[in-house]
């Protein structure tokens, strides 16, 4: 057993992070000031779109992006249950309505023909989430969209410095967008972009991100003012993110494909490790896409298994091994119950819940960590198979 535990997910943070952090605060602007686009010029070029517009949070980014695609009362948006509550919040912010179509059983991300199948007159837009790095079905979910005049949002989360039929994630769907939380690929400690192609869609998210205040003259009501003047023309929020939170982010985002490239690794490694469990089902790849690879979940087959789910993840807990679970499917939170949602609505996302484990998976573990990870889930699961029935 190890003698110090080991989180899922962590962030790392260097020297050069800390003093790019350092020079803000020992400067004039820690809000509002020249960080912030610089951040989003970097994040936009990373991924190849035209536009990136940053935010307090994932979930205020998200926000924003329903806002945009002008979601409103009585609205519904598709979105699968498999993911943070976020995903499917940021609709009912707008006074819509979630929709939750299941997964597909191979790459636990929504399934396109589900999506198809909940298409209403009502529907406005479809947030597909990039479960554990792996990108969603974008091209069919595309189609689906163009054919009933969607907007295709994409939560990304979990998937920056992922590709897509050889386009970056965050170049493909009309929002994408991408969590700089701590366990992210990159962090500003908080923070959210949304990255897209469509400047009316870049202008809609600036407002909202600040109150719905206008400064540009060409876009004032009132432009014979003078330069002090300035226009609250909608509805926003206060969704800004501080510059030196953006510092944090600009310095990280240098490092993001050094700790992709880590990810990549630890992930084959695990691939290598228990590709020969019979008790185990390993996360799969789908051709069309390259994952950054957030999450690494496995499923359990309980069949074969003396303990559940739960006492797993208790003794690889025992074992110092900071198991997590990703997720618990919305729809089955007592808020969304009350709403009227509840089990049987996305049986696949439901059965998966009930079997998996996300085991640790970060940049900044050392081979010895990744090793250790290993030696405690065959161990746990070992002592877990069931005696075979005597004939």
């Amino acid at each position: 057993m190890r003698n110090t535990f080991l989180p899922y997910a962590r962030q790392w943070i260097d020297d050069r992070d800390i003093e790019a952090v350092t020079a803000i605060l020992k400067g004039d602007y820690l809000t509002t000031g020249p960080l912030v686009p610089e951040l989003e010029s970097k994040m936009a070029k990373t991924v190849g779109a035209r536009y990136a517009v940053a935010f307090a949070n994932g979930t205020a980014a998200l926000h924003a992006a329903c806002s945009a695609a002008g979601i409103g009362d009585g609205d519904e948006v598709i979105t699968t249950p498999m993911t943070f509550a976020a995903s499917a919040n940021c609709v009912l912010y707008q006074n819509g309505t979630p929709v939750f179509a299941d997964i597909d059983e191979r790459t636990y991300n929504v399934d396109p023909v589900e999506v198809e199948k909940l298409v209403t007159d009502r529907t406005k837009a479809i947030i597909a989430v990039d479960f554990t790095g792996q990108p969603a079905n974008l091209a069919a979910l595309r189609k689906i969209a163009s054919k009933h005049g969607l907007v295709l949002i994409e939560d990304a989360a979990h998937a920056l410095g992922a590709s897509y039929q050889g386009s970056k994630v965050g170049s493909v769907s009309d929002m994408t967008m991408f969590s700089l939380h701590p366990v992210k690929h990159v962090t500003s400690g908080e923070g959210g972009v949304i990255t897209t192609n469509s400047e009316e869609y870049y202008r809609k998210l600036l407002r909202f991100r600040s109150h719905g205040i206008v400064r540009d003259r060409e876009s004032l009501e009132n432009p014979s003012r003078g330069a002090w003047y300035y226009e609250m023309q909608e509805l926003g929020y206060n969704y800004r993110l501080t510059d030196f939170q953006a510092a944090l982010a600009v310095s990280q985002l240098d490092k993001l494909d050094r700790f992709v490239e880590r990810r990549r690794a630890i992930a084959d490694r695990y691939n290598e490790a228990f590709c020969d469990m019979e008790e185990a089902i390993l996360p799969e790849q789908d051709g069309n896409g390259e994952s950054s690879w957030h999450l690494y979940v496995v499923q359990l087959k309980l069949d074969r298994l003396r303990f559940g789910r739960d006492e797993i993840f208790e003794r690889m807990h025992a074992e110092n091994i900071g198991v997590n679970l990703h997720y618990i499917p919305v729809h089955l939170h007592p808020y969304y119950r009350r709403l009227g949602y509840g089990p049987g609505l996305c049986p696949k996302a439901e059965r998966f819940y009930d079997r998996v484990l996300t085991l640790p998976l970060f940049p900044a573990m050392t081979d010895r960590d990744v090793e250790d990870v290993i030696h405690a889930f065959r161990k746990v699961i070992g002592e877990s198979v069931k005696e075979p029935v005597a004939g």
